[in-house]
């Protein structure tokens, strides 16, 4: 098999360990080793569609059977330590479902299909927290919204990236013929105006999907996870400002420094004026 160069949780836009208690660390860990680990896979251009389907297969297999021999030791772990947990197998083998669609170059006919790939390949992870935490299953609907919105920002951000380098797209094909926009054109330098057009009508649904989850902070019980939830919500809305004023295919888009010390500092304070009811969303 391939090599790949692994990304690492330094590297993503809202790393999973952030606040995380030491009690949990570990199996978050490891729960994101083993879904990077399959992402990886899924993303790897040198393997063949085939290759990627058969490696997702035998992380499953490693996953549902740990005490089977496999070389895939950390959905072998995970497998135990969900076991030990009792924790929904879904929160895992969901991911691999929208990793065979991205091993398969799945591009959406339209916006409910995007949505639809989202609740497969982000909103197990939201769930995963929330019952880490013990939180009531009531906030999994409106945390599947907020990590689907996560998720297509960071499709915005790696447009240019997937297309180049897996002949990958996420825009939904849909939208694509009201604007004009070819697939083709994500191999430009810069922006058309269709796909300009097309980047915006996606940020404007996107902000709306943000508002239906301003409740989800004073819905969990967590003090850490309403913090955590505060510092969510304005790096996205960072995020989506930057997608809405510069050109996704010019350069990439990413957070600063200067967004994470102003997202944890007003995170903080949003999370105690809403305690203490100062605040309501």
């Amino acid at each position: 098999m391939s090599k790949i160069k692994q990304k690492t949780e330094k590297d993503e836009n809202f790393p999973v360990l952030f606040l995380v208690g030491k009690k949990m660390r570990p199996l978050v860990a490891c729960y994101y080793r083993a879904a990077r680990f399959a992402d990886d896979i899924a993303d790897n251009p040198k393997l063949l569609k085939e290759e990627k389907l058969n490696t997702l297969n035998e992380l499953e297999k490693a996953f549902y059977n740990p005490k089977e021999q496999s070389s895939f030791r950390d959905a072998k772990s995970l497998g135990m330590l969900f076991a030990a947990e009792n924790l929904d197998s879904s929160m895992y083998t969901d991911l691999l479902k929208a990793f065979r669609k991205d091993a398969c170059n799945f591009q959406p006919r339209i916006w409910e299909e995007l949505i639809d790939y989202c609740n497969y390949s982000a909103a197990p992870v939201g769930r995963f927290i929330l019952a880490l935490y013990d939180e009531n299953p009531s906030t999994y609907l409106p945390a599947a919204t907020l990590c689907a919105v996560l998720q297509i920002v960071n499709h915005l951000q790696d447009a240019k990236q997937d297309a180049l380098l897996m002949n990958r797209f996420y825009l939904p094909l849909d939208m694509c013929q009201k604007f004009d926009v070819r697939n083709s054109d994500l191999y430009l330098p810069y922006e058309t105006k269709g796909l300009r057009l097309l980047v915006m009508e996606i940020t404007e649904k996107l902000k709306g999907m943000l508002k239906d989850t301003a409740p989800l902070p004073r819905m969990v019980r967590s003090f850490r996870l309403k913090y955590q939830l505060e510092i969510i919500f304005s790096l996205t809305n960072r995020m989506i400002k930057r997608i809405e004023k510069e050109d996704i295919l010019a350069a990439h888009i990413h957070l600063t420094k200067a967004d994470w010390f102003l997202a944890t500092g007003g995170g903080f304070v949003r999370t105690l004026l809403k305690i203490i009811g100062l605040l309501r969303y």
